[in-house]
């Protein structure tokens, strides 16, 4: 059967949105604004020895690593609630452009704002992370739906993947300027100035680059029949979509097994840099340094797992990624040295790339033929979601418990465990062997 090819130019443009918004998510959540956070909220002595990490917070006595686990899955909580909603009346009226785009635009200047973060200004800071997390997750809904619209099933695990590499490539190249930034500090600017200045560069990274995924993606392409309101047809739509997917036990299988590996996935991107900070005591410059590697292995995973899926089949792929994840929480909670930290770290960049852009491709190609696009991949980006927030939560309730991550990361191997056991119930039945 002849495959019909898709329009270059709106692959290149969908996938130009990875590169525009990822920048957010390898310097906001991985690098520089972690680092920034925990040298903001560190007690030190007169020598410099962190001696405290607990922090007041609106009168709250707390760890500043659970802390920020708890803003993540707050912002996350949110994002699940909303985004059913929204994705209903996309695809009802056809604009996932729009909404693509208040989202970007809402994230974006989040990111502006986190310039004025101070010691002083911690609710303003941690609020507006909490708006650029929403506004990052709420623009990937709509831009997920876009994917089964411009692309046939036989090749839409080569166009996530597409989109993810363009992700790693974009968020590379700013984050070598960021990276020289606080390395070099050019005219003198402190520290602290040089990563309010990466927080503002990513914003307008951001905001520029999708300008050009906007003017790439169709536009309205409504539902036949719909007539929308915000709320009813919201929960209506979001009813109807759990109600037929009880009958596609394929995809309700699948939705439980990327549920649970999805909470190990999430929370070890999001902790990861924290994680080194806190139980190994490396540097800064280590630490970005050592992610931005990372982006870069993640570039070769991500095409490799897409080579890998079209030899083996998706659900083996995935399980075997599952099992080297397990294994990186495993070792985490071993590793004493730097070394032994980047060496987890290289596996986790070999592998991150590989399982977001199969999850997602796997997902596309279980779902129904159908024009309620975001509203399928609504229920997906919730599934996520409410997996991140139970993820971040657990994390950091952990480490509030045991003063410790590395409990926190045996609790992850747990949730992925769960996870490869629900995705080898779907080996026979998953339906595209090639």
């Amino acid at each position: 059967m002849e495959v019909t090819a898709p329009s270059k130019k709106v692959v290149r443009g969908w996938a130009m949105y990875d590169w525009a918004n990822s920048a957010y998510n390898l310097v906001i959540t991985s690098t520089i604004f972690p680092v920034y956070y925990d040298a903001l909220t560190a007690v030190k002595d007169v020598n410099g020895t962190v001696i405290s990490r607990q922090i007041d917070f609106l009168g709250w006595h707390v760890e500043s690593g659970a802390l920020y686990n708890y803003v993540i899955a707050a912002a996350y909580l949110v994002i699940a609630f909303l985004s059913p909603v929204l994705s209903s009346i996309a695809d009802g009226r056809g604009n996932k452009k729009r909404f693509l785009q208040f989202f970007c635009y809402l994230g974006a200047l989040a990111c502006c704002l986190l310039y004025f973060f101070t010691r002083e200004r911690l609710v303003l800071g941690l609020g507006a992370c909490i708006i650029a997390a929403i506004g990052y997750c709420g623009s990937l809904v709509f831009y997920n739906a876009y994917l089964p619209e411009i692309a046939p099933i036989e090749l839409q695990d080569k166009v996530s993947a597409r989109g993810f590499a363009y992700g790693y490539v974009g968020s590379v190249l700013l984050q070598i300027v960021c990276f020289a930034l606080v390395l070099i500090k050019p005219f003198g600017i402190s520290d602290g100035l040089a990563a309010r200045l990466s927080f503002l560069l990513v914003g307008l990274w951001w905001l520029g680059f999708a300008q050009i995924t906007f003017k790439a993606l169709p536009g309205k392409n409504p539902a036949a029949g719909k007539n929308v309101t915000l709320w009813n047809n919201g929960l209506r739509e979001l009813k109807k979509v759990l109600s037929e997917v009880r009958k596609m036990p394929v995809l309700k299988r699948y939705l439980i097994a990327f549920f649970f590996y999805s909470m190990g996935v999430q929370t070890v991107m999001l902790a990861a840099t924290l994680f080194g900070r806190q139980e190994l005591g490396l540097k800064a410059t280590q630490l970005i340094g050592c992610i931005l590697v990372i982006q870069l292995v993640a570039i070769g995973g991500a095409q490799m797992m897409a080579w890998l899926s079209g030899r083996f089949g998706n659900i083996k792929v995935l399980s075997f990624v599952v099992l080297v994840w397990i294994f990186i929480c495993v070792m985490a909670y071993f590793i004493q040295t730097a070394m032994g930290y980047y060496v987890v770290a290289t596996l986790v960049g070999i592998v991150m790339g590989g399982i977001q852009a199969l999850s997602r491709s796997t997902y596309s190609k279980l779902m129904p033929a159908t024009n309620d696009t975001a509203s399928y991949f609504s229920l997906y980006d919730v599934t996520e979601k409410v997996a991140i927030v139970l993820g971040t939560f657990s994390f950091g309730l952990i480490q509030q418990l045991t003063g410790s991550m590395r409990y926190s990361t045996l609790a992850l191997a747990i949730f992925f465990l769960i996870g490869l056991v629900a995705l080898g119930t779907l080996r026979k039945a998953y339906p595209y062997k090639d």
